[in-house]
């Protein structure tokens, strides 16, 4: 018998510990809403982990691949696991999503590069976007046309990750930033990894990514109605503060380089104080929102875009 509460006290714990944004954002959620939350973060955690943290290439996708067979029903499940997937049951989740995810985590196993942006938006839907899409079952969101615009910020989040991660991809042997763009600047990814690229031209593709981020997050933005609202609060605050990522590095003009960009307390506080704002405007009467399709070019052969 799974002890469903141990396991959401310890998902709340992963929460906490390492998604501050999103555990502030779950400030604003129902308790059990965040429970919710809660678990399908330390799923993520987890699968996020296996690769990061293994002490080896093979290691991580033996471990990749026991999850994955618990997930299919192939291999008996741990607590964290038996919870999830009473989850993605109970909120009508498909657990493709799911899957998709840990191809995405799979794939930054050992030396990582992306030719152009099509790869770069593929692998952003795979680990970030389907995060979206198990989130409109955990809020939910009914409405079918809610799904392309959660995965836009899904998207756009997972780009703001790669331009604040660039160093410390770079350390660990991946290079997200596209070889075309890289390619536009004179450089090439190898450069990157030997810690020898010209910190303006890699500033320069951080700052194109940012601008291509802003358009996922402003498509994501005309989505928020479709969450219920007593839950589109939290994922207005989450959505903002974590743009805020990107405001702090234009203010050092793209130099991804420079350090980890962190938004500081009253740039959180102002982005809090700007989702109040937007989440007033939300409940006003307005017609559905249209999705841009040109958004979902690279990824419209995959769930949900």
């Amino acid at each position: 018998m799974v002890d469903r509460a141990r396991v959401i006290a310890e998902s709340r714990t992963v929460l906490a510990r390492h998604a501050r944004t999103f555990n502030l954002a779950g400030k604003f959620l129902r308790a059990e809403q965040l429970d919710e939350a809660a678990i399908l973060y330390a799923f993520c955690r987890l699968v996020d982990d296996l690769v990061d943290e293994a002490p080896d290439i093979t290691t991580g996708a033996h471990a990749i691949a026991e999850v994955e067979a618990e997930l299919r029903g192939e291999a008996p499940q741990r607590p964290l696991l038996a919870v999830f997937a009473a989850q993605l049951h109970a909120h009508g989740i498909d657990r493709g999503a799911a899957l998709e995810l840990i191809a995405g985590v799979r794939s930054d196993a050992g030396t990582v590069a992306l030719a152009d942006d099509a790869e770069l938006l593929r692998y952003c839907y795979r680990v970030a976007g389907t995060v979206g899409l198990m989130m409109c079952g955990v809020l939910g969101v009914r409405a079918p046309g809610a799904r392309a615009f959660a995965l836009d910020l899904g998207i756009a989040m997972q780009l703001t990750n790669i331009c604040r991660d660039v160093a410390e991809d770079a350390a660990r042997g991946r290079v997200y930033l596209p070889a075309t763009r890289l390619a536009e600047v004179q450089v090439d990814g190898e450069a990157l990894l030997r810690g020898q690229a010209p910190r303006p031209a890699i500033a320069g593709v951080v700052l194109d990514l940012l601008t291509l981020a802003d358009r996922h997050y402003a498509s994501a933005g005309l989505g928020m109605r479709f969450i219920p609202w007593p839950s589109r609060l939290a994922i207005l605050v989450a959505s903002r503060v974590y743009r805020a990522i990107g405001l702090v590095l234009r203010t050092r003009g793209g130099d991804a380089l420079a350090g980890r960009a962190v938004a500081p307390p009253w740039l959180k506080l102002a982005c809090t104080g700007e989702a109040l704002l937007r989440f007033g405007l939300t409940l006003l009467p307005a017609p559905a929102p249209r999705h841009d399709p040109a958004l979902h070019r690279h990824i419209a052969d995959l769930p949900g875009a």
